[in-house]
Order: structure tokens, then C-alpha cells, then sequence
């Protein structure tokens, strides 16, 4: 931490970087006083459209938005098209992985996993052991959770194939920065993102059970509005045209799932579930769910409906089996991993324990199936009171953590209370999987950490958003040159 963050505008040397020139210059230029007002104003329209998550637990703001920051962050396409290589390899690789370990298991017989990492993780679903899903995806949608800490130094954090959330901030971050920066637009060239919601259909209609008809029906399945992500359920529902749906609203007959409307039973072909698997089927999974859908994993396995993402993708999140990623893109594909880990510690292994209690106060240590940034230690933030007090936790249960460094994350400028200044930063970009293949939305979710010298970015520990501009070629118009017939060749947004 003593070494200086890289910022992703300004680089390391106080002058901007050449390629982004004129972002700096607009940030110079826009008095702070305009910056606010136009956040303001985005975060005014978040309120309005009733863009909120719930934070369980806390009773005086069990609903908020999460903060906006109007300064973008910037990728360049050279940039982008290292990562989009990347995370396809992963996300196939994620893919190949949960297809083995429900299926031949082939890796552990390998011996490249430890098979009580398997077998006695909570996430491994041994109901689902023999189940091939449709098209055999089972990460139709992933966030890959990155961390920047220099010019060309990327990490996955953390995997996520479960329910990953935040495409909504994504697409409203968008649409709040062309409403009120429009002039950044004309300097930068930008990929468009609002796309997604027609991407996403055509990923669930591709992997539609064989033999249904040609206009499969697809519905979005929500625990409820009191879930913390149900704004983004019934936006993503009725951005696709699709029906949003609760447990009630299903019912599985002979082995097929069909949704009750006004006009009788409509048979159901592709499920996006955001009800996670514990709750997801009360005959096979928690039977005192009132979220799930009876008979709904007989359904599946019979082949006559699509989960989206498939029950049991949970190990693949665990972050013990992300410590073996590496091993696992080799197992599955042959070649070194594009995108590296961040070094990891498996405190379930003595001497990986060792360092990790020896060297607490410069780690962070991490629940294994920990989410939202909780249940985790910040070493070099932390009071010697917490460190001492989760010395004792992991000593107790050394299998449930894990410890990384503490990395310089990268910065981007963001309006703070004092004016503009560096907050470090992380990213989710979303990697849908098809019939058809994969594809990296060229965007994706930029959390920052309000907090000055904070590393937690999450927004249940305060965490903002910002849109992330990932530039095609020839982003800054200002250098570009003309095509042959003197117009602007570009992806509209």
C-alpha cells in the first residue's frame, strides 16, 4: 500500500495519459460546482425510477440507490480486446469446469483438485451430479470481477456464475451520461451497451430445450419485490418483453413447467432464475422454501426446461476453487490463463495458514463463499482489536478463508465532498454464454470506494458506481481520421 496507485486517467506521473487527453481537460474545465449538479441529477432519476437495493439488517436506510459518480471510466480497444480474450477463456473454462464435476469428473480423477474441495463444499450440488442442461451451458451469465494495478496489469478477483447482479447500474449509468454529458460522447467514440437486454434474450432463446417451438417462451423468476436486486428483476424482464414471475405464478405438471395467466397455462421453456438454489425447489432443495417451484429441478432434468444459470454453478464461485483457476484453464483448455489470479493463500492448508496469521495486518482474508464484503479482514485498515478478534474466527475455521495481498488498485478521479479527487476502483463486466458461443458486453459495472484509502468498493459498505466507456478503435475523434466517403463509420448508442 505504500507504493502509489496508478490512476487510469492521470497515470503515474501527475500528467495525463496522451490517449485520454481530452477527458482530463474536460474534467479540468467543467467547474465542480456543474460535475455536481449533474450527478444530482442522475441520482435524482435513479430516485424516481425507483432504482434501489435493500440492505438487509439495517433499519434506518433499509432502501437506497447506490451513489453515481458523473467522471466516466475509460478503456481503450486495445485494452478491451487483451480482456475480452481473456474472460472467454475463463468463462469456457468455468463452463467446462461445472460440466466435469456434475458429469465424468475428470479433473479429480487427475488429481488437479483435492476431491473434499468437491465433495464437502456446501456450493457442490449432488443433486444435479448426472443433469446435463440444455445445449450443456451452465454459465450462460457471468460477472468476472477485475482489478487494475497498473497500465497493463489486470486480475481476476473473484468469479461470479451464480446470479450475478448490476447490469441494470450498467445500462442506467449509460443512459444518465448521455443525457447529461453528451459533449464527452462527441470526443470518444464509445461502444454502445444498450443492447444487452436484446443479447440476453437471444442467449436464453438459443439454449431453449430441443424440440420446443421456435419462439420459446422466457420468463425472469424473482423471490419478490423485498429481494435487494428486484428492481433490476423487473427492469431486465420488461426491457426483454418477457414476464417477470414469482413461484406462485408456476406450476410443474408431468415433468413440464407452465406459467398460470388469465388466459390458462402457458408453457414455460427458458427459466432466468434470481432465486438462488437452496430456495429454488422445495422437493429437492430447503423444503420450507416459499420462494421455489415444486417439481422444478424434475423439469430440468428431464430435459423439458432451461435454468438460467443452471442449479449448482455456486461452486464455481466459491473463492477456494478460484485459487485453482489457473490449474483448472489448463486442465480445460490447455493453454496458460490470459487473465491471472491474484495471489492467493489457501488457509485451509497449514502452511498457507502460517503466513496468513503471521502476516495479518498486510492480508486481506476472505470468507471462501463470502459476498458484499462481508465476513472479510482489510489487514493494513484494520484496528489490532479486529485483527486480534479475527485471528481467533480463523484459527477456529481456517477452511473457510482465504488471503490475497493488499494491492494499489488503480484509481479513476471522482467528485467527492472536497472537490475531485482519486478513489480506487474495481470492474464487473458481464460474459454471456449461448448455444451460439460467448460474448463480452463492451461494458460493465465500475464500482468505486467513496471512502478516501478505502479498498472496499461494494455498495453495501458505501461503494458507488460509475459508466465504463470502452472506446472502438479510434476512440478520441479528435485524432481520427475520415473513411473514404468522408462520413464517421460508428456503433450507434
Amino acid at each position: 500500500m505504500g507504493t502509489r496507485a496508478f490512476d487510469e486517467i492521470m497515470g503515474n506521473g501527475g500528467n495525463s495519459r496522451p490517449e485520454l487527453a481530452s477527458l482530463a481537460r474536460w474534467l479540468a474545465d467543467t467547474p465542480p460546482d456543474e460535475l455536481r449538479r449533474r450527478q444530482e441529477a442522475a441520482e435524482a432519476t435513479f430516485r424516481q425510477l425507483g432504482i434501489t437495493f435493500a440492505v438487509y439488517g439495517d433499519n434506518d436506510a433499509s432502501e437506497r440507490i447506490i451513489p453515481f459518480d458523473i467522471v466516466p471510466r475509460v478503456f481503450l480497444a486495445d485494452e478491451w480486446a487483451r480482456l475480452s480474450e481473456g474472460l472467454v477463456q475463463r468463462v469456457e473454462a468455468i463452463n467446462a469446469f461445472l460440466d466435469d464435476i456434475y458429469g465424468a469428473q475428470e479433473i479429480l480423477k487427475a488429481g488437479v483438485l483435492p476431491e473434499d474441495l468437491i465433495f464437502l463444499n456446501p456450493q457442490f450440488r449432488p443433486e444435479i451430479v448426472g443433469i446435463r442442461p440444455p445445449h450443456g451451458v451452465w454459465a450462460h451469465i457471468c460477472g468476472i470481477d477485475l482489478v487494475r494495478t497498473g497500465p497493463d496489469q489486470f486480475f481476476v478477483l473473484e468469479d461470479n456464475a451464480r446470479t450475478p447482479s448490476g447490469v441494470s447500474y450498467m445500462l442506467e449509468n449509460r443512459e444518465a451520461m448521455v443525457r447529461l454529458c453528451p459533449e464527452l460522447f462527441g470526443q470518444f467514440r464509445v461502444a454502445a451497451v444498450d443492447s444487452y437486454p436484446d443479447r440476453l434474450l437471444e442467449t436464453m432463446r438459443s439454449v431453449s430445450p430441443r424440440g420446443c417451438s421456435q419462439n420459446p417462451t422466457c420468463v425472469v423468476l424473482t423471490p419478490g419485490h423485498y429481494n435487494s436486486a428486484y428492481y433490476e428483476h423487473s427492469f431486465l424482464a420488461d426491457s426483454m418483453g418477457v414476464e417477470l414471475v414469482e413461484a406462485a405464478d408456476l406450476v410443474v405438471d408431468d415433468d413440464v413447467v407452465y406459467m398460470r395467466t388469465i388466459a390458462g397455462r402457458v408453457k414455460v421453456d427458458v427459466i432466468y432464475r434470481r432465486v438462488d438454489d437452496d430456495f429454488l425447489d422445495p422437493l429437492v432443495f430447503r423444503p420450507d422454501s416459499m420462494l421455489g417451484v415444486p417439481g422444478l429441478i424434475a423439469a430440468y432434468a428431464a430435459g423439458n426446461v432451461a435454468i438460467i444459470n443452471a442449479p449448482g454453478n455456486g461452486i464455481a464461485d466459491d473463492k477456494a476453487i478460484y485459487s485453482y483457476m489457473p490449474e483448472i484453464v489448463r486442465f480445460y483448455s490447455g493453454a496458460e490463463a490470459k487473465l491471472p489470479n491474484v495471489e492467493t493463500w489457501r488457509c485451509r492448508e497449514p502452511e498457507a495458514l502460517r503466513y496468513t496469521l503471521d502476516h495479518l495486518e498486510e492480508l486481506v482474508v476472505k470468507l471462501v463463499d463470502g459476498s458484499g464484503g462481508y465476513g472479510m479482514l482489510v489487514g493494513p485498515t484494520a484496528s489490532k482489536s479486529e485483527i486480534a478478534a479475527f485471528r481467533s474466527v480463523l484459527e477456529a475455521e481456517p477452511h473457510r478463508y482465504i488471503a490475497q495481498p493488499t494491492l494499489a488498485l488503480s484509481t479513476v478521479p471522482t467528485l467527492v465532498d472536497a472537490g475531485v479527487a482519486p478513489r480506487h476502483v474495481d470492474f464487473r463486466p458481464f460474459v454471456l454464454t449461448g448455444a451460439k458461443g460467448v460474448q463480452v458486453v463492451p461494458g460493465g459495472l465500475t464500482r468505486v470506494a467513496l471512502r478516501e484509502g478505502s479498498l472496499v468498493v461494494n455498495s453495501s459498505q458505501g461503494g458507488g458506481t460509475k459508466d465504463s466507456f470502452v472506446l472502438l478503435d479510434g476512440g478520441n475523434r479528435q485524432t481520427q481520421t475520415m473513411s473514404e466517403n468522408g462520413m464517421t463509420q460508428e456503433q450507434s448508442l
